[in-house]
């Protein structure tokens, strides 16, 4: 079993192995650079599990952005009938593309 690490970005919990590529949300870094993803709520060396109460200390997962996108329109619509009342209001999360390079 590969080594593995859950780590907590952008509200969300993501399952994340060494040469991953993810989509979470915009993180204010430029495209190339590294960033480490905290806190490690749980990692594993493919024999042993270690999960934090709640996070891990000094463990970290190395990633570098490979670039920054808008995700797909979604389009929210209410309409209330015979009332003459409709709203219509489209929404594109930004998200930041990355690729983890190590657990620790």
């Amino acid at each position: 079993m590969d080594a593995y690490a859950v780590v907590q970005t952008g509200g969300k919990q993501y399952l994340v192995k060494e040469n991953d590529t993810l989509t979470i949300e915009r993180l204010a870094v430029e495209a190339g650079e590294e960033v480490k993803l905290e806190p490690v709520l749980a990692r594993s060396n493919g024999t042993s599990l270690e999960v934090g109460t709640p996070a891990i200390d000094a463990a970290a997962v190395t990633s570098t952005v490979v670039e920054h996108i808008r995700g797909p329109k979604l389009i929210n619509f209410k309409k209330k009938r015979r009332k003459g009342y409709s709203r219509k209001v489209g929404h594109r999360q930004e998200l930041t593309v990355i690729k983890v390079n190590s657990i620790a």
